[in-house]
């Protein structure tokens, strides 16, 4: 019998041996939020307890009314292909979502589904980026963005959000990071991981600096229906001469609370939706009937569970927002919308801010450091506020504990 030492030697000794891996592969990063819940989940396989504030997922079920539509859907036989660009009935039924929400008139055509918002951002960049051109990203920002933009060679830029400025975008600052180079401009808001919404105003001074340098916009609206405003976010392509050079992408996992059913879409103009198509079918093939069919029940059904869920997360952003704001050291943001705060901790005397989550996760609450999101989301953690509040209190609490030791430790 060969020992583990042997093994380990004759395995190394072929992979040394095999061609070396595609550079894209090497560039593409993971995704701080997964990282981190898998190692909460470890520690909870040991029998530590943890209170989940790291992961953007609602903790609400699914609408009942959309499950059911799924299971008729099932034992209706609907589990064989369907169309590449999704179901009629659901493309029909986002045109109208779309135009009801956004006030934007969508021809079903250009509306192409996916397996979760995910894809849309991924072959968005695929189809209108080569390597070497530039895609400014906000930062701190959604880190599949920048990520799929380096593992196609392209360049992403850092366009710096500053809690000074409730995290929204400095127009004046976007215009002059625009370049020859500059292919694609990514947006979103509501944002993750900020809670920042962008204001009509401001979305018009960046659709004129869009238009006036040729760019695309993808313009990621996912959190589009959690706002905490009296009226709905402005979408950058119901501005005049934006729809036809902006990919809108949503999606159900936030609002419908539907993360594992995998569903989302975009809004194509009509000269990526052939492009757009053929990736998704050499990737995916479809998306699963009887999922659409459930979406098309999230849509079309009752609202009142969507409503519900904004109401809840309102009192659980003000909550933590006080209860952050208590912790000396800690300055809390108030978001605008999403479900996500991001309180800078540089008042503790923090530097490295992964490090500062460890500890946290080693006192029993997960969370995610800002330096996740780019690097001017250092000094910062995300905490997302998609739990119940029992469970809000009792991680807030253990924040505050872990950050009052970690305080006297360096005195």
């Amino acid at each position: 019998m060969p020992t583990g030492a042997q093994i380990a030697q004759v395995a190394t000794t072929e992979e040394n041996s095999l061609p070396p891996l595609a550079g894209g592969a090497l560039r593409i990063p993971s995704e701080g939020a997964v990282e981190t819940l898998s190692l909460a989940l470890e520690l909870e396989a040991r029998g530590v307890d943890i209170v989940h504030l790291e992961i953007g997922q609602p903790d609400f079920p699914t609408p009942s009314h959309v499950v059911e539509a799924g299971l008729a859907s099932i034992r209706a036989g609907r589990t064989r292909y369907g169309p590449a660009k999704g179901t009629p009935e659901l493309r029909a039924a986002i045109a109208d979502h779309i135009a009801e929400t956004r006030h934007i008139g969508v021809d079903p055509a250009h509306v192409l589904v996916g397996p979760g918002g995910k894809p849309i951002i991924f072959f968005t960049i695929l189809a209108l980026v080569e390597p070497g051109e530039e895609v400014i990203v906000p930062d701190p920002g959604f880190p599949t963005y920048a990520g799929t933009v380096e593992f196609i060679g392209g360049v992403p830029v850092s366009l710096p959000l500053r809690a000074e400025n409730d995290f929204r975008i400095d127009v004046d600052l976007l215009r002059s990071l625009v370049t020859d180079r500059t292919k694609l401009l990514i947006l979103n808001s509501p944002a993750n991981p900020t809670g920042s919404v962008l204001s009509q105003a401001e979305l018009e001074a960046i659709a004129d600096i869009a238009q006036s340098h040729n760019l695309w916009v993808l313009s990621d609206e996912i959190y589009c229906q959690l706002y905490y405003g009296e009226t709905p976010p402005v979408s950058i392509a119901s501005l005049p001469g934006m729809a036809e050079r902006t990919v809108l992408l949503d999606g159900f996992s936030k609002a419908y609370s539907m993360t594992g059913w995998r569903l989302g879409y975009g809004v194509f103009p009509k000269p990526l939706v052939e492009p757009i198509t053929n990736l998704f079918i050499n990737a995916f093939t479809c998306v699963s009937l009887f999922v659409q069919d459930a979406g098309v029940a999230a849509l079309q059904g009752p609202q009142e569970a969507v409503a519900a869920m904004r109401a809840e997360y309102l009192a659980r952003r003000d909550l933590v927002v006080e209860a952050l704001d208590a912790i000396p050291g800690f300055a809390c943001p108030v978001p605008a919308g999403a479900f996500y705060v991001m309180p800078e901790i540089t008042g503790l005397g923090v530097t490295d801010t992964r490090a500062f989550a460890k500890i946290l996760l080693e006192a029993g609450v997960a969370v995610l450091p800002g330096a996740d999101f780019g690097s001017h989301g250092e000094g910062y953690l995300r905490i997302s506020y998609g739990t119940a509040r029992e469970k809000l209190v009792e991680g807030l609490n253990r924040i505050r504990a872990a950050s009052e030791r970690w305080q006297q430790n360096q005195t």
